[in-house]
């Protein structure tokens, strides 16, 4: 099994950054893609962010152009970098890792994410 430490959410107001951070209880290096997830009130999970183990990128149309993310192999961490934020941004925010060698997803505990003024 394998645990996250999330942190970074809050509140902002529309416009403003925040930086989420996810550490698993083992190596990133043993994860193949790692990346971030979001729920918003009645509605699905939807995929934001992923990253893989060649730090490639992928993001949701809706967030491209304003949220990075990125690996700190040092800190053992992953981060999403959250800039210009609109008020359809307000979700819970879970990061996720899966690799080899069965391929099982594992999942943060989730952290809030609200936009408003």
């Amino acid at each position: 099994q394998v645990q996250f430490v999330e942190s970074g959410g809050g509140l902002v107001q529309p416009g403003g950054s925040l930086r989420l951070s996810c550490a698993p209880s083992r190596s990133i290096f043993s994860f193949a893609v790692m990346g971030w997830y979001r729920q918003a009130p009645g509605k699905q999970r939807e995929l934001v962010a992923s990253i893989n183990s060649g730090d490639s990128t992928d993001f949701a149309d809706s967030v491209k152009g304003r949220f990075t993310a990125s690996r700190d192999n040092a800190k053992n961490t992953m981060y999403l970098q959250m800039n210009s934020l609109k008020s359809e941004d307000t979700a819970v925010y879970y990061c996720y890792a899966n690799g080899p060698p069965d391929w099982t997803t594992y999942w943060g505990q989730g952290t809030q994410v609200t936009v408003s003024s």
